[in-house]
């Protein structure tokens, strides 16, 4: 049993302006998996499912005046959360938002040198995975890096079946569930480059940096 998108988009902008309060534990892995991703000066990046836009703050403040953020998310209330967020940190004039799906991307081609996404590639119908990944992959860069934080099913025990059994009970309130992320990464096609792992709640999370084939852009002065 799946939600529909019209009733994660409800249910989103609904809880839009308190979602970090029970979000909270989400930020390390967030902070850590940016960090991981390197985004430098000058770049091109899209993050999809923002939020509340603290990912895009920090991505806005690294690729500086030279650069470009973007970001998609389902949630009209998100996005006027996140655009508050930038506004007051002087980097809205950095960040074209999008409220949409990011089953049909719309950007061309090529376009972006980095796509990062944080607990929100669980969020979507199983058979949608891979044409999420798909869509990411159309427009990264040859090269171009993908950094994902989700929850893992690598380290499934009692806890994430138990939690697998309540999410198919009440997916409209445990909407993310563990998903092999790696394995569905790899799958579609891109270069699993880095992998790390933690647990929230004691349930596994896990982070994954991958690449597109193409020219490595990742190596060059790379820390």
């Amino acid at each position: 049993m799946c939600r529909t998108k019209a009733q994660a988009k409800r249910l989103y902008d609904r809880i839009s302006r308190f979602y970090d309060f029970f979000a909270f534990p989400e930020g390390r892995y967030r902070d850590r998996a940016l960090e991981l991703l390197d985004i430098r000066r000058g770049e091109t990046v899209l993050e999809i499912g923002f939020g509340t836009g603290r990912a895009l703050v920090k991505m806005a403040e690294l690729v500086e005046d030279e650069g470009r953020v973007y970001g998609i998310d389902i949630s009209s209330g998100m996005l006027e959360v996140s655009r508050e967020r930038l506004k007051k940190a002087g980097l809205l004039e950095r960040a074209e938002l999008y409220c949409g799906d990011a089953s049909r991307l719309p950007y061309e081609n090529e376009k972006f040198d980095a796509v990062f996404m944080s607990f929100t590639l669980e969020l979507f119908d199983t058979p949608q995975i891979p044409e999420i990944l798909a869509e990411i992959k159309r427009v990264l860069k040859p090269g171009g890096r993908l950094g994902v934080v989700s929850m893992s099913k690598e380290d499934g025990g009692l806890l994430v079946r138990t939690y697998e059994w309540l999410h198919g009970k009440f997916p409209q309130y445990l909407d993310c569930r563990p998903i092999y992320l790696a394995e569905v990464v790899k799958n579609t096609g891109f270069v699993v480059v880095r992998e790390e792992k933690g647990r929230i709640f004691g349930l596994p999370i896990e982070i994954v940096i991958a690449l597109k084939p193409g020219r490595n852009v990742y190596g060059e002065g790379h820390h």
